[in-house]
Formats: C-alpha cells, sequence, structure tokens
C-alpha cells in the first residue's frame, strides 16, 4: 500500500472543494508527523466509508450520539498507517457487518471536517479538524447489523436520496451529495446499472 501522502496526492479531486481539502491535507500531513494521532490537537486523519447495498440504491447510516444526526460510518486512524484496515475495523466495530467489499481500493473522496467543542465519555474534546479519507464499499443490505450503543443508537439503510436529506448537519449533507453524485458516476464508468 502507498504511504497516505503519496495516496492523498495521487488523488484526483472530484470538484473544486475537494481540490482545496486535497492541498490543504497535503500541507498539514508534510508538516505535523503526528497526524495520525488524536494527541494533534489541531487536526488528525480519519476514514470514513460510504457503504452502498448491492444495487447502489441505499447507504447504510448510522444515528450518531455525538452529533444527534444521521452519519456515514468512521473513525480515527489513532497512529495506524493503513487506512484500509482501519475502515474496516469501524465498519465492523459499529455495524457489525464483516461480508464488505471495496468498490475502488483508491480513495473515494477527500474532505477536511470541522469537529466543533463536544463532550465525549465525559470529556471536554475542543475543536479542531479532521482530515478525512473516505472510501466506497459495498455490503449485502440483509447481512444483520447492529449499533454500537456508546457511540450511536440507530442503524439504518436510508436511500440515497434520504441519506443526505436525514443529516441534520448542513456541512455533511454536502458531502453526501457528492458521495451521490460521485457514485452515479462511478457506476456510468464501471457499467453499472444507474
Amino acid at each position: 500500500m502507498k504511504n497516505i501522502i503519496e495516496e492523498v496526492k495521487s488523488y484526483q479531486p472530484y470538484d473544486e472543494v475537494e481540490e482545496a481539502d486535497k492541498k490543504g491535507i497535503i500541507s498539514f500531513l508534510e508538516k505535523n508527523e503526528d497526524f495520525l494521532s488524536r494527541e494533534n490537537k489541531i487536526a488528525h486523519m480519519t476514514v470514513s466509508a460510504w457503504i452502498v447495498n448491492k444495487e447502489k440504491t441505499k447507504a447504510l447510516m448510522i444515528y450518531h450520539n455525538i452529533y444527534q444526526s444521521w452519519s456515514w460510518v468512521g473513525g480515527h486512524a489513532d497512529e495506524d498507517n493503513n487506512l484500509h484496515r482501519v475502515i474496516l475495523k469501524e465498519i465492523e466495530e459499529e455495524t457489525g457487518l464483516k461480508k464488505i467489499k471495496f468498490l475502488k481500493e483508491d480513495i473515494f473522496g477527500l474532505n477536511i471536517i470541522t469537529v466543533e467543542n463536544h463532550l465525549k465519555k465525559g470529556k471536554q474534546v475542543n475543536a479542531h479538524l479532521h482530515l478525512d479519507i473516505e472510501y466506497l464499499i459495498e455490503a449485502d443490505e440483509q447481512e444483520p447489523i447492529r449499533i454500537k450503543e456508546d457511540e450511536n443508537s440507530k442503524i439504518a439503510w436510508l436511500s440515497l436520496e434520504d441519506a443526505e436529506k436525514e443529516s441534520t448537519e448542513e456541512k455533511m449533507r454536502k458531502i453526501y451529495r457528492r458521495a451521490n453524485q460521485k457514485l452515479k458516476e462511478w457506476e456510468r464508468e464501471n457499467d453499472y446499472r444507474v
């Protein structure tokens, strides 16, 4: 697997927002050796998954307890530089899913996401940035799913449109909308039924 900086540099941004985020992520990674650790209180690496069913008509979403919003699955790198391994671990922990596959091995999207001050497990977490690497994952809609009570209170397969609309965070709705647009283009390029 390429190192993270090389992987980010080789990603072709989808739009101007991703282009700006790519530049920002590369700049931060090159100047901060501890970008994989939450000990970096300014920004650190996270991974997220746009998990879709086989028909590419639904996305698996969790209702995130801290943000009180429907959200994609993801988490912190926590000093692991194998981001594929990190996202697979997060998916299993947060959903119980085991039968999943990368539809695209490379990065599906890049995002710099602002995280507001909040309490986590009774401790104050100050505002910071998530330097987020997004992957496109397919899962079997029939496989049993479960919530992870300390992180989410609901889990459901939502239509792609509802996955955008049900989020209460405007910044995330934009990211989910872009993920859906990229998914449709990816399907066309790979001869999937749109």
